[in-house]
């Protein structure tokens, strides 16, 4: 067996070098879950705690620790950090695609 490899520098967004679908809403959704776990953890408190203080169900904060984001909207994930106390800055660059967008068809 060989111990060679290759090593593959990532573009900083795990979902766009494995080609998902919308790589940089899932990178920021990804982003404002770490941060809540990030606060939860700092603050050594349990995610009862987190939903007694947010008045959010705790069984959100456990599927977000658990990293089950799916059905998490950016805004929820906004406001949960809002709840905790956390501000959340946004600085937005726009630029063309690197790949054009594919046309739409319309059927007559």
């Amino acid at each position: 067996m060989s111990d060679d490899f290759e090593l593959v520098r990532g573009s900083g967004n795990i979902f766009r070098d494995f080609d998902m679908p919308n790589p940089e809403l899932e990178h920021l959704r990804a982003t404002l879950a770490a941060q809540i776990i990030k606060t939860l953890d700092k603050r050594k408190m349990s995610v009862r705690e987190a939903g007694t203080l947010t008045g959010i169900n705790y069984t959100e904060f456990s599927r977000i620790r658990r990293v089950k984001l799916d059905g998490f909207t950016v805004d929820r994930l906004w406001k949960m950090l809002d709840l905790l106390g956390q501000t959340v800055d946004v600085k937005v660059k726009v630029h063309p695609a690197a790949k054009p967008p594919r046309a739409a068809h319309a059927h007559a």
